[in-house]
């Protein structure tokens, strides 16, 4: 992350590049970002969800044979011990150059994502950052970024996209420190303001070149739809295994195959995905301490029903293979995942006051899991460089060990404040 090194080396590309008449631009904006915890017995370091002021650079530079964009990070975290309150961050720093007329590559720190879902993720397994998620940072920052090469090559067939990964990325999850997290050795819901033990802070695959991730997309267009086949080579971005000898949590391998649809239909949006996620660690599904393969489909339609009023609909399944083996190996009494696992979300959004106020809510439901996850905001735009934010992230479930009951206690609200410059 504070790789000066690599950002020096792209400066030089840069310049290698672009002709001395290339266009430069620069613009950022600074934020102040405020939340509080609204559960007192969040057992967490603090009553205050996040407390930080963020300046944001951007530069970017378009030349005859090439552009060059970055995206850096200063922070200011005034929950963090003193040694690290002042912190920085690389999020995009990038060349993008063509080879003739259709083949096109970006090679550096980028955002990668792909697939059709509003937040339901099937096929984009491109590294997530739910930490700023759950703390009402910017939507941006949901996606974390990845070093990557990535070509993109255009014919009359369709578009094909490569992406190389040289080491892996993970998702950035809760810790305990801000955020608790449900711990299966201890059975309940734990943070460190219990014990610094607590840390969440797995291992990640060894750096190594049969460790480096590889996808694949294929797109084409089809009459009015958007048609798409996806592959990708790698790991799992949650730790879902453990180390038999260790019983440390480890990132298994994973292979995924899947395809989706996307276009105009019924007075509005609908999309269609879905994926074969093979669990290389746990083909046969014998192993208690690897995950299952897996299957997962999602449909979704979004449409105005009003002016200003848009809402969307998604539904989500999620089968496992070789459940009853997955069953065997589970302890009697605890609660434990439907072999089919639904998901169901909405989204609506309304523009108001000339659509200079946005009013949004998320919602996630499960009803096998019994757990749901409620995001919601306000926005007011009051100049074009000012810009002010309330909301507040609910979660809820009937165990804690769900994909969201496991947060029932990071119930937050914040408030955002914006420049822009």
């Amino acid at each position: 992350m504070k790789n000066i090194t690599y950002i020096l080396a792209l400066l030089v590309l840069l310049v290698v590049v672009s002709p001395t008449h290339a266009e430069l631009y620069t613009d950022g904006y600074l934020q102040g970002l405020f939340g509080g915890q609204l559960e007192s017995d969040n057992p967490t370091k603090s009553d205050q969800s996040v407390s930080e002021t963020r300046l944001q650079l951007r530069m970017e530079s378009i030349g005859d044979n090439g552009e060059f964009f970055s995206r850096v990070d200063f922070l200011y975290d005034g929950l963090a011990d003193e040694d690290n309150q002042y912190d920085w961050e690389i999020r995009e720093a990038y060349l993008k150059f063509k080879l003739g007329s259709k083949l096109d590559f970006k090679v550096g720190r980028q955002i990668l994502t792909w697939g059709t879902g509003d937040l339901i993720f099937i096929n984009d397994v491109f590294a997530k950052d739910y930490r700023s998620f759950f703390l009402g940072r910017d939507d941006q920052y949901l996606k974390a970024p990845q070093t990557a090469l990535r070509m993109e090559y255009y014919n009359s067939i369709g578009a094909f996209s490569f992406v190389f990964a040289p080491s892996f990325e993970s998702n950035r999850l809760p810790t305990g420190e801000r955020l608790s997290y449900y711990n299966p050795f201890i059975g309940s819901i734990v943070g460190t303001a219990m014990d610094e033990n607590f840390y969440f802070n797995p291992d990640e695959p060894a750096k190594t070149f049969g460790n480096s991730e590889f996808a694949a997309r294929f797109q084409k267009q089809v009459g009015m739809y958007s048609v798409a086949l996806y592959f990708y080579k790698g790991f799992y971005k949650n730790p879902l295994g453990l180390d038999a000898n260790t019983m440390m949590p480890v990132y298994p391998r994973m292979e995924l195959h899947g395809a989706s649809i996307r276009g105009a239909k019924f007075g509005g949006i609908v999309w269609l995905e879905g994926g074969y996620y093979n669990s290389k660690d746990d083909p046969d599904g014998d192993n208690p301490f690897m995950p299952n393969s897996s299957v997962s489909g999602m449909v979704g339609f979004e449409r105005q029903i009003a002016t200003g009023l848009t809402a969307n609909l998604q539904w989500q399944a999620d089968k496992m293979m070789e459940y009853d083996s997955f069953v065997a190996q589970q302890t009697p009494g605890l609660h434990y995942r439907e072999e089919v696992k639904h998901l169901i979300t909405s989204r609506v959004t309304k523009m108001m006051v000339d659509e200079t106020v946005m009013v949004s809510g998320f919602v996630f439901y499960s009803p096998d899991e019994e757990d749901l996850y409620f995001r919601f905001s306000t926005t007011y735009n009051y100049s074009d460089e000012i810009r002010l934010t309330v909301g507040a992230n609910v979660f809820d479930g009937n165990y804690a060990n769900t994909e969201f009951g496991q947060f029932s206690l990071n119930d937050n609200i914040y408030t955002k404040m914006t420049y822009n410059f």
